[in-house]
């Protein structure tokens, strides 16, 4: 495919295929995602529904993976550019050769018909350039004309059959499939100037006889053909810096891996490890596979996933992600998911799924490219008549240069590139930041959203409860808080409640030996009691105490006050006397309240959708920064509220975890779904956040909306081009400025427009995070 309108027959073709629910090609990536009945119509069938529009179509390979598609797209990519660039250099060279040729030509053919040149590029060469020509290659108007017409016509040739010979197929190949397309209008534009030229070589008295200058175009023929192929490459190379991010994620993947296997270290390529290898990974290596580490520590550099420069120290237990960097320490860790089930190559799978897809903001372009060039074509005919009709001198050549120049300038290559160029990039630079988003609809939504509703836990909060107060009753059976901690976090040790494992974990990190318990019991929801070292210790909440008969007064006020902060008391006594609190807290990100704030900037209203109680929400809501709370809401009632929202005329995300508030992510008309690293493929999501940091939500609406303005200005630029240019290159300008476009200033013009919406596409390139 070339141009818009190839994309838009084929796209046709397959949505109207029997079974067809849905179907998307995409110009940039060369391929089509289809959405179908397989009762319907099969697979098969549907390649050769696209092969019926006259394109080759295969089905991607099985054994193919996200590695494997980039790399031959790739080295596809890199083939054409050079093909392009050594076509479009030699057709140059031809051009000008041919224009030095056609010099003496056209100065017999304005001498012959005592009438000016009618091209008025080619009129400013004869002016600017005879004079020179004559003076330093005098020889050149010796020989005779109908020797250099035909020399000229034989390099004509050789340059359309060699340089060229892909416009005229493609042009057959729509024909013959009753369509037309951006080669249609190459090969009708350039094929007639050359049999012009070739009648004019052939039988010149037939156009003397009648006044006419037998000029030929032949000049015009290549250097159009040369430009068309320069514009082409240029057009190629910018095409390849569109996938830069998504390349630089595939070249991550370490070809080898150290593998521990009969106690020998020994080095594999990376496809042959199996699960449970164990890997041997050094300092400065690349992480080749995904995995669980089994020895060692280090700290590694996940930036290439998350976007967060800053390494994550790993220990035995943790998880390591293919791709990433250690910096430091030796570790030895258990291969756990591989090919195409890792993190890396999810992530490249579904970019491009998400470079793949369409914006709805494609739909006009797609309308106006079914029309284009068949409206262009009858434009040309249109013009062709008029000049005839009207011209008061050389009306023939007249005609037939407007016409051609109609053919050459128009391009529907500019619409075809106007949206997904800008989805690449931007999906791309997306990615680099740690914002992964699945798809040009989802790009576009999200730049017109007016409310973010978000989850409390593990979205503003860290999602991990830890202690953040410790209160001594004065005089109290704990002589300090270290004394305290040890008792309440040997009783705790024994329970699964995530409140207990709070302070085991946080007397652990103060270096603080834990005791054996004995008589240990637990009351559901209230709390647990047990006898360490002989005397009898409790924590729980106030009921648990009471029921014990410990008088907990002296600790009542200080409970109010944390409560009032959005934390969770656990009372404690020993001996049967109150000892003292621990306060336990979520603690909101260190970055939330920074995106809050920044979301409110961009003009969004922000909303905290929870299940916790409503004093703890508010608190936490305070210190975030958000002003409107929902609390103590069932996933059933967030839903609920997305859809009072979105009734009241907003466009609502949901910011969530991508499980527990999936029914919320799927309702809101831009899920957002926190990761941590590895919940990459949330089905329910339409953007995956890798650092699970709510700056990255103002990340993703800014470049959503800057991405929104770059596609806006290309599509302008594409459809302005043409509704200028088409007008101009017919003669509009004639009437008042005596102006007439050359189809080689044309073919200039042409070349210009695509790239020039590419390159528009590229700046987003440079768009920078906020924080």
């Amino acid at each position: 495919m070339t141009c818009a309108a190839c994309q838009s027959r084929v796209q046709s073709a397959l949505q109207k295929h029997p079974g067809v629910e849905d179907a998307a090609v995409n110009l940039m990536m060369g391929n089509a995602t289809v959405t179908y009945d397989p009762a319907a119509t099969t697979q098969d069938e549907l390649v050769d529904a696209v092969r019926a529009t006259g394109y080759g179509a295969e089905l991607q390979s099985a054994d193919s993976t996200a590695f494997t598609e980039q790399e031959a797209r790739d080295r596809a990519q890199a083939e054409e550019f050079v093909d392009l660039r050594r076509k479009a250099v030699v057709s140059g060279v031809a051009g000008a050769v041919a224009m030095v040729l056609s010099m003496p030509l056209m100065s017999a053919a304005a001498g012959q018909s005592h009438g000016p040149v009618a091209d008025p590029f080619m009129r400013w060469m004869m002016s600017t350039l005879t004079p020179w020509l004559r003076s330093v290659a005098p020889w050149l108007y010796a020989i005779h004309v109908q020797t250099l017409s035909y020399g000229l016509m034989l390099l004509t040739v050789g340059v359309m059959v060699w340089a060229g010979r892909h416009f005229y197929t493609r042009a057959w190949t729509a024909f013959h499939h009753h369509s037309a397309d951006m080669n249609t209008l190459i090969a009708v534009g350039t094929g007639a100037a050359f049999l012009y030229s070739a009648l004019a070589t052939l039988w010149p008295d037939f156009f003397l006889s009648r006044g006419i200058a037998p000029d030929v175009y032949y000049e015009a023929v290549i250097i159009i053909i040369a430009l068309i192929l320069a514009g082409n490459a240029l057009e190629s190379r910018a095409k390849k810096h569109t996938a830069a991010a998504l390349r630089g994620l595939a070249s991550l993947r370490p070809k080898t891996a150290r593998v521990l296997r009969d106690g020998k270290e020994i080095d594999i390529e990376v496809e042959t490890v199996s699960p449970n290898d164990t890997i041997v990974l050094r300092p400065g290596e690349r992480v080749p596979v995904d995995g669980e580490v089994l020895s060692g520590e280090s700290a590694i550099d996940e930036s290439m996933l998350t976007g967060e420069s800053l390494a994550v120290a790993k220990t035995v237990g943790d998880r390591v992600i293919g791709g990433t960097v250690n910096l430091t320490g030796s570790v030895r860790y258990r291969a756990t998911t591989l090919g195409s089930d890792s993190v890396l190559s999810q992530i490249v799978k579904l970019m491009r799924d998400a470079q793949g897809s369409r914006a709805p903001i494609q739909r006009l372009a797609d309308k106006v490219s079914g029309i284009f060039v068949p409206v262009v074509m009858s434009i040309a005919i249109a013009t062709f008549v008029t000049w005839f009709v009207l011209a008061d001198s050389a009306p023939m050549v007249r005609a037939f240069a407007a016409a051609v120049a109609v053919l050459i300038i128009a391009c529907p290559c500019a619409m075809g590139l106007a949206v997904p160029t800008a989805v690449m990039v931007s999906t791309g630079k997306g990615a680099e930041l740690g914002v992964l988003i699945k798809g040009g609809e989802a790009l576009q939504r999200a730049g017109d959203l007016t409310t973010v509703a978000m989850d409390k836990t593990g979205t503003v909060t860290e999602g991990r409860p830890t202690v953040t107060d410790v209160v001594l009753v004065p005089g109290g059976p704990a002589a300090d808080e270290t004394r305290l901690l040890r008792l309440t976090a040997s009783l705790e040790r024994s329970s699964e409640h995530p409140l207990a494992d709070a302070i085991v974990r946080y007397a652990k990190v103060r270096g603080i030996e834990l005791a054996a318990v004995e008589s240990f019991t637990t009351t559901t929801g209230k709390g647990l009691s047990g006898t360490i070292e002989g005397v009898p210790v409790t924590a729980g909440n106030e009921a648990m105490l009471q029921d014990g008969g410990v008088d907990v007064a002296a600790l009542r006020a200080d409970a109010e006050r944390l409560a009032g902060q959005g934390k969770t008391p656990v009372y404690v006594s020993v001996g049967g006397r109150p000892a003292g609190l621990l306060a336990i807290a979520d603690p909101i990100k260190a970055t939330s309240r920074e995106a809050i704030a920044q979301l409110g900037r961009l003009g969004l209203d922000v909303v905290l959708l929870t299940g916790d109680n409503e004093r703890t929400a508010n608190a936490i809501a305070r210190e975030a920064g958000i002003s409107r709370v929902v609390a103590g809401v069932l996933p059933e009632g967030k839903v609920a509220e997305l859809k009072r929202l979105q009734a009241g005329g907003k466009v609502v995300a949901m910011v969530g975890d991508g499980i527990n508030d999936a029914p919320a992510l799927a309702q809101a008309d831009v899920g957002m779904a926190v990761g941590t690293g590895t919940d990459i493929a949330a089905e329910a999501a339409d953007v995956v956040l890798m650092r699970g940091d709510l700056r990255s939500v103002v990340e993703a609406v800014r470049l959503s909306r800057r991405t929104m303005r770059t596609m806006k200005q290309n599509l302008f630029w594409a459809f302005i081009y043409n509704v200028i240019g088409i007008p101009i290159a017919a003669g509009a300008l004639y009437p008042m400025l005596g102006l007439l476009l050359s189809p080689i200033l044309a073919s200039l013009a042409m070349a210009f427009s695509s790239v020039s919406v590419v390159a528009n596409s590229l700046r987003l390139r440079g768009f920078r995070a906020t924080g």
